[in-house]
């Protein structure tokens, strides 16, 4: 009797923790997600780039998103395709994914933008976007057409 219990007891531990590291590690660098998307960009998907923790902002994950029509004047035929990198909190990546589209895609060797933001950041200048993605679309749309800078 006693061994039974044991054994349940270990069970039900194990499982607990693998449910906990699961839920912990939902989002993985190289993953493809699929996400509520802006009308008309149905076929956009979002990469995971890379995964930091800070302690005031919590989570950060810096994502791509690519598949978009986004009014660019300053690109050839007026509409821009991608955003190279968005920092995003957990919570509001939570909000707007729907489904992994692919475990592991090939990521570029450099993310065109971190530095940069990385800079600002430290100093207190940029920030970590906290709405759902295609809000921050929105945002970065209507800030390259009215050249206002982006709003966080």
């Amino acid at each position: 009797m006693i061994k039974f219990q044991i054994l349940t007891t270990l069970l039900l531990f194990i499982f607990l923790t693998n449910c906990k590291n699961s839920e912990t590690m939902k989002y993985k660098v190289g993953q493809e997600w699929n996400y509520k998307t802006r009308k008309g960009e149905e076929n956009s998907t979002l990469k995971i780039l890379k995964i930091e923790e800070y302690p005031k902002h919590g989570k950060v994950i810096h994502i791509s998103i690519g598949g978009l029509k986004v009014g660019d004047p300053d690109v050839e035929k007026g509409f821009a395709k991608e955003f190279t990198h968005i920092p995003i909190t957990e919570e509001a990546l939570d909000k707007s994914v729907t489904k992994l589209k692919n475990e592991k895609v090939k990521l570029p060797s450099k993310i065109d933008g971190y530095d940069y933001w990385k800079e600002e950041f430290d100093q207190g200048i940029a920030g970590v976007f906290s709405i759902p993605v295609s809000e921050i679309v929105d945002l970065m749309e209507e800030s390259i057409i009215t050249g206002n800078g982006v709003v966080e």
